[in-house]
């Protein structure tokens, strides 16, 4: 079970115990009550994603700071107290998504902490429509990232090298649009989840985001006939980097300058053992897309997806596969995911006034 929390104690207490709490580990079996209930209690914070935990743990410790800085109760806090920051982190220039984002995580530290949500008082959820509807009339709209297609895809893998960086993102970039893969998922890949196949690989995902809770998701990457094959792609930087087991994308260190190194062999390149993080996959597609001259931001790490189910659309797929393929719960979410192009291209209305 959690440590009892510190009600009304000082904030960088209550910041600490938060961050314990979300950790979430599951103890050792031991067969008695008292582990099966702290386990239980695990398994229940464990239902949070971990981007969503890591989101909260950001959130609760803005708000203790920003208590600590002015003398208040962080735990248990007051409508008034939490409306005040959040008008706070707005000033600050925090997006909508994030002003959310820190209301939901003090509404999670008072729900593990077992006291009243104060974020469900009125003040509190008036201010949040407040804060949304002002950045629409300022025009301010979450920007989605674009679909790198196929051909945005096959312009940003042109100048890639062959040392083992090269080599990394490549394969990274193929596997991620072949099997409209999240970042979160290209980057968990082990050697284990992937299986050869007559047409190709299968890719065992022990999580995915739009699976049923729980559930293993299997995706078929079919092998390619020209130079952009991800099954190819993928075994190349494997061999090249001697890997047999665990992470499959993993951390390259460059040699420092100078030493007799050359830079440009993949032989002197050092291979790490974790697996990179999601925010690694973004900064990857990132950096390879503005090396060919897209403007920074405009890819990032659902630019895959995106590109691959939009691809999908634009050559007839039916969308039921695609919900498939996307492992999309809704239709609804689907269509976040499409790039529709031209707008006067095959409209309903066309040619018919």
């Amino acid at each position: 079970m959690l440590r009892p929390a510190p009600l009304n104690h000082q904030p960088a207490l209550i910041r600490a115990w938060f961050d314990d709490a979300a950790d979430a580990v599951v103890p050792l079996h031991d067969g008695t009550l008292a582990t099966a209930r702290r386990a239980a209690d695990a398994y229940a914070r464990q239902a949070k994603a971990e981007n969503t935990r890591r989101a909260y743990r950001a959130g609760v410790r803005a708000w203790c700071d920003w208590c600590d800085l002015h003398y208040l109760k962080a735990l248990p806090a007051q409508p008034e107290d939490i409306v005040a920051f959040l008008a706070h982190e707005r000033g600050r220039g925090r997006s909508v998504t994030t002003i959310q984002l820190r209301s939901a995580a003090i509404r999670y530290l008072h729900h593990l902490a077992g006291v009243a949500l104060p974020t469900q008082h009125a003040r509190v959820t008036e201010t949040i429509a407040g804060i949304r509807r002002a950045a629409g009339l300022a025009g301010e709209h979450p920007r989605k990232k674009a679909a790198a297609t196929l051909a945005v895809l096959t312009r940003i893998l042109a100048p890639i090298g062959d040392d083992l960086v090269g080599l990394r993102d490549r394969a990274l970039l193929l596997i991620g649009f072949a099997g409209a893969l999240r970042r979160s998922e290209l980057a968990g890949i082990r050697v284990e989840h992937l299986e050869p196949r007559a047409g190709g690989l299968q890719l065992t995902l022990p999580r995915s985001k739009g699976a049923r809770t729980g559930a293993i998701v299997t995706i078929a990457i079919p092998a390619g006939t020209t130079a952009f094959c991800p099954v190819k792609a993928v075994y190349r930087w494997m061999e090249a980097a001697g890997i047999r087991e665990g992470a499959v994308f993993r951390r390259v260190w460059q040699p420092p300058a100078g030493g007799g190194h050359d830079q440009t062999s993949a032989r002197s390149q050092i291979l790490g053992s974790q697996a990179i993080d999601p925010r690694t996959v973004a900064r990857i597609i990132q950096t390879r897309s503005e090396a060919v001259g897209f403007d920074r931001g405009v890819l990032g790490g659902h630019s895959l997806k995106r590109g691959a189910l939009t691809e999908g659309m634009e050559r007839g797929v039916h969308p039921t596969r695609l919900k498939q393929h996307g492992r999309h719960k809704s239709y609804a979410v689907l269509d976040e995911y499409l790039e529709m192009g031209d707008p006067f291209e095959s409209h309903p209305m066309q040619g018919v006034l």
